[in-house]
This record gives C-alpha cells, structure tokens and sequence, in this order.
C-alpha cells in the first residue's frame, strides 16, 4: 500500500497520457475511415501535395 501512495502521481499521469493517446489513434482512424483531411485542406501551399492522397 505504501508503494501506491508514494507513485499516485506517476499512476495518475500516466493513465492520463493513455486515455490521450487512445483518443488521438481513435479520432485518427475516423478520420482515415471517413476520408477526412487532418491537415487543414489547404493542399496548394502543401509541400506533401504531390503525395496526399486529397
């Protein structure tokens, strides 16, 4: 029980990195699924344009 309070803060912190990383992968892959552009859409300043697949 000790060993638990002394890394709370580092539990906490790092169940609160996962839950972020699992909602960024998981709109990411919507995102994918739909079609929907994440980088913003403005695809003719893009230096990546000739590779997008938008």
């Amino acid at each position: 029980m000790t060993w638990l309070q002394q890394n709370l803060g580092t539990i906490a912190a790092a169940l609160l990195l996962a839950v972020l990383v699992i909602l960024i992968v998981r709109t990411l892959r919507r995102d994918k699924r739909t079609g929907t552009c994440s980088c913003g859409g403005s695809c003719a300043g893009c230096a990546m344009k000739d590779r997008c697949q938008h």
